[in-house]
This record gives C-alpha cells, structure tokens and sequence, in this order.
C-alpha cells in the first residue's frame, strides 16, 4: 500500500507541478519582489548570457554561500544559541559548506544535535539547501536551452533563473509543506532541551520541507528525519519519498525546451 500510495502522488502531482514549474522559468514578465531583489544586487534581468557568463555567476554565488556557510559554522560559539554548542572545527566546518551543502549532496558526518544550534541550522544549512538545490535546478534549465537554442549564444540570465526559482518555487512549495507538517505535530519552536523526558526540539517543520522538495537539506538528529517529532507519522513520510520537485521537473524542461524551440 505504501508503494502505491507513493505511484500514485507521483502520478496525480508530476503534471500539474511540472507544468508549474515550466510557466515559472518562462514567464515573459517578473514580479515585483524579483525585480526588488535585482535592483538591490545590481542585475538587469533582460541581458541574457553566454554559457561562460552563466557559468562564471554560478561559481560566483557558489563562492559566496561557502564563505558565509564556513563563517557562521566557526563561529557558533558566537551565536545566540540554546544548545550552547561550540562553533565546527575548520575541517568539518570546510566539510560541510564547501563539499556537502553547497554541492548538493547534504553528507554530515556528525549528529546534529550535538552540532549545529538553530542560527547554524536556519541561517547557514537552511539557507544554503534552497540555495545548492536552486542552483542545480538552473544548470538544468541552462542545460535545456543549450540543446534547443541552436541559433542563438545565450542561455539565459542566471540570476533569473536563480531568483525565479527560489522566490517562485522552493519557498511557496516549503511553506505548504511546513505548515502540512506543523498540523500533524513536527516542532516549529526556539529552544534547545525539555526535560522529564529530554526532548531535543528545534525549527524542525520549516527545516524538513527542503529535502522533501529538493533532496538537500541538514538532519537536525543523529537518526535522520525518520525519527519522531521530524516525521512522526507513515503519510508525511510517503510524501518525502514521492520528490515532488526532482520528479515535477522532468515535465517542466520538456515543456521548457518546447517553449524555447519556438521563442529561440
């Protein structure tokens, strides 16, 4: 039943979710927040790219993100955190920023619990998920107009394609499903341990959207998110298997490339 039930989500949902996702990358117009945000970072959202352009503001925000990742993880000891953790040693720090999250593979060779505080948690990890996970989704759009555009240099603006996927995709997606997850009970709350008996709690609702959308995010337990209070029950379970996002994209860049091979 769990397997069916799984076929089935994917089955109703990759469609609709797919096609979503292709009217968000191709929409001739930006909405007002978008076209805020490239204000504030200087970008002029109707100058498209060539590949080595595209490729050199990918590395660019890639470089970022390690940085300020490698930051808040060496200095936790700094941070206003209720857990009292110390910060990351370098190495596991440079582990975690340069070579899990910001490439997408979210490895941790420690528990979190005994790790990460809520601000390196939320503000560093939670961060740079929607930001790896977003980044691989525009080399997949950038890899789709490569093929189709045969006639033209450009494939697209990365900051765009950046901005488009997180403000249009990742954070409408995660919040339905955080709050999905804050009805069935997984903890949205600010403090470390509750004792008789100790509970460790945490921002866990928001945190475990991320990886049932995009795959990349950081387990806050030892035992990964299958332990109780992160997905306390068979159904929020299923749902992560389903990966809406990685399987909704395979319509969404057909339709993409169609759009493309017409517009081109």
């Amino acid at each position: 039943m769990q397997v069916a039930a799984v076929i089935a989500i994917v089955v109703i949902l990759h469609v609709p979710l797919g096609n979503y996702l292709a009217r968000a990358y191709t929409a001739p117009t930006s909405w007002r927040v978008e076209m805020a945000i490239y204000r504030i970072v200087g970008v002029e959202p109707d100058n498209e790219q060539r590949w080595t352009k595209y490729l050199t503001s990918l590395l660019a925000i890639s470089a970022v993100s390690v940085l300020l990742l490698y930051g808040i993880l060496l200095g936790q000891t700094y941070l206003p955190e209720p857990w009292g953790h110390k910060g990351m040693t370098p190495a596991l720090a440079f582990n975690t920023a340069a070579i899990s999250f910001t490439s997408n593979t979210s490895w941790q060779n420690y528990p979190g619990e005994s790790t990460l505080g809520h601000v390196g948690l939320t503000a560093g990890l939670g961060v740079q998920a929607f930001a790896s996970c977003a980044v691989g989704m525009c080399v997949a759009i950038a890899l789709i107009r490569g093929f189709t555009r045969r006639e033209r240099n450009e494939i697209g603006n990365f900051w765009v394609d950046l901005v488009r996927t997180v403000v249009r995709i990742l954070i409408p997606l995660s919040v339905l499903v955080a709050v999905i997850l804050l009805i069935v009970s997984v903890t949205l709350i600010m403090v470390g341990l509750e004792y008789l008996p100790a509970l460790a709690l945490g921002p866990l609702a928001d945190a475990l959207g991320e990886p049932l959308l995009g795959v990349n995010a950081a387990s806050r337990f030892a035992r990964g998110p299958s332990r109780d209070r992160k997905v306390p029950g068979q159904r929020i379970g299923i749902g992560g298997s389903s990966m809406l996002c990685p399987v909704g994209s395979r319509p969404g860049l057909v339709e993409t490339r169609c759009w493309w091979t017409r517009c081109r």
